[in-house]
């Protein structure tokens, strides 16, 4: 007998489904960004430009922290999915349970790892003196937290799975809440650097992770924890469905290595001496001001997953594109308003992040807001669709996406666009969706031809044979 959450998924008209799951969905995701926001903002007005780019510097280093907590929770997540369709529990409790193992055992390895190579790692992205020790500090506090704050991120999966939307979306709040108010104790009290940016982020996390596992472990959720049972088969199939997560985060990162680098060498050759670091700090404020817009997009993408999911395991293809054709209008409205609010309000956003007497760097950064906003006409189209292969088991698809839009393109274009200096590290994002746009275009044809040989074979297997006529 089907779950209410199953019903759901099966049965529910695909626009109500979306504004059920989605809405919920968008607003825990912006509510898990807007604490980005307000650290930006905390960081820039209160403590300047060198904290800022000092945390630019590290922040590469934290994600890849919480990439591979990212990876096995949606490489999960697909299975479950899948697992749940086919009414199939058993199955989808034991990779729910392998799963939250797996990421606490990797995290504590991870953030010893980080913790012991920060000093070495903040050397190698050019930072020294004072920058060095601001980077290093707060690299090692976000790895000393690891264990618990990257269980947030892969249990908020499973409560959105198990039909608990708007309990993901209290939980989230509540973090960003709990995260400002410990920022306004350490920084404006408390008087800390950095230290106290990157310790408001982990307790809020830590502690929101704890309550979100509060429903499984006192079994009141779809999804339960049961006596584990590793497989080969079972991490190979986590592993091909969390790769393209995977990939592009770990990607993304070396992207941003990459970007901090030449940002260093440009800055000091456009700008003199000292010119690298605003160069970084402008970055910066790009990688914020993003953080106002493409949380929305995921949060869309990442909500109606399980439900593609569910009905792809179940066969159903035409309920798969009516509730992906959703999603793809809900994300390409985000993504014109994201462009039009960025273009418009450029200087706005930017003056959230730098200090008014810090002229050459809040010019410089409304300027990159105005060229950097024009990714979101294509990046809307790019996340839904890797979203899409990455819900019914396509990881090879996805895979392709992810790495072209977060390594390949970009370290083409840097070289590419080197030629337009500073402008062209802005540029080199608008580029870079416009061509993984153009990748997902081609895959998407492909699919839709697959599904529609599916239907003809499913529709021929329903039909009468003439014997029986």
């Amino acid at each position: 007998m089907k779950t209410k959450t199953e019903q759901m998924y099966a049965t529910m008209n695909p626009w109500r489904l979306f504004f059920v799951v989605a809405l919920p969905g968008m607003v825990s995701m912006f509510a898990m960004s807007i604490y980005s926001v307000f650290e930006g903002i905390f960081v820039g007005q209160i403590l300047g430009e060198g904290a800022f780019a000092a945390i630019n510097i590290a922040m590469p280093f934290v994600m890849i922290t919480f990439s591979l907590s990212d990876m096995i929770a949606v490489g999960a997540s697909a299975p479950i999915s899948v697992a749940l369709g086919k009414e199939d529990h058993e199955t989808a409790n034991n990779v729910f349970t392998c799963s939250v193992i797996l990421v606490f055992l990797f995290a504590v390895l991870l953030g010893g790892v980080i913790f012991g190579l920060a000093v070495p790692l903040c050397r190698m992205m050019g930072a020294d003196g004072a920058l060095l020790d601001t980077a290093v500090r707060y690299l090692r506090t976000f790895a000393l937290c690891t264990p618990l704050s990257t269980l947030f991120f892969a249990v908020d999966n499973y409560l959105r799975i198990s039909g608990y939307v708007k309990t993901s979306m209290v939980i989230n709040i509540f973090s960003n809440v709990a995260t400002l108010g410990l920022l306004t104790v350490f920084l404006l009290f408390c008087k800390m650097d950095v230290v106290g940016s990157a310790l408001a982020t982990s307790i809020a996390m830590s502690v929101c992770a704890l309550v979100a596992l509060a429903p499984f472990v006192f079994k009141k959720a779809l999804l339960r924890f049961t006596r584990p049972r590793f497989s080969r088969a079972m991490l190979r199939q986590i592993c091909a469905c969390g790769s393209p997560v995977f990939l592009n985060n770990i990607s993304g990162r070396v992207t941003s290595i990459l970007m901090n680098l030449s940002l260093m060498t440009l800055g000091v050759k456009v700008l003199g001496e000292g010119g690298g670091q605003t160069a970084v700090a402008v970055y910066a404020v790009l990688m914020y001001s993003s953080d106002l817009c493409w949380p929305l997009l995921y949060g869309i993408s990442d909500s109606l997953a399980p439900a593609l999911g569910y009905n792809w395991g179940a066969k159903n293809y035409g309920r798969v594109k009516k509730i992906a054709g959703c999603a793809y209008i809900g994300t390409a409205i985000v993504g014109l308003v994201s462009t039009s609010f960025l273009f418009f309000f450029s200087g706005t956003v930017a003056s959230w992040f730098v200090k008014a007497e810090d002229v050459r760097l809040l010019e410089m950064a409304t300027a990159a807001i105005r060229l950097f906003c024009f990714a979101y006409l294509f990046r809307w189209f790019v996340v839904t669709t890797q979203g899409l292969f990455s819900a019914i088991e396509k990881p090879r698809q996805a895979t392709l996406m992810s790495v072209c839009t977060a390594f390949v393109f970009p370290v083409l274009l840097l070289g590419a666009l080197w030629f337009l200096g500073l402008d062209g590290i802005w540029l080199n994002f608008v580029f870079v969706n416009a061509l993984s746009g153009a990748v997902g275009v081609y895959l998407l044809c492909r699919l839709l031809r697959e599904i529609r040989r599916r239907q003809r074979q499913a529709a021929g297997e329903t039909e009468p044979s003439p014997e029986r006529t």
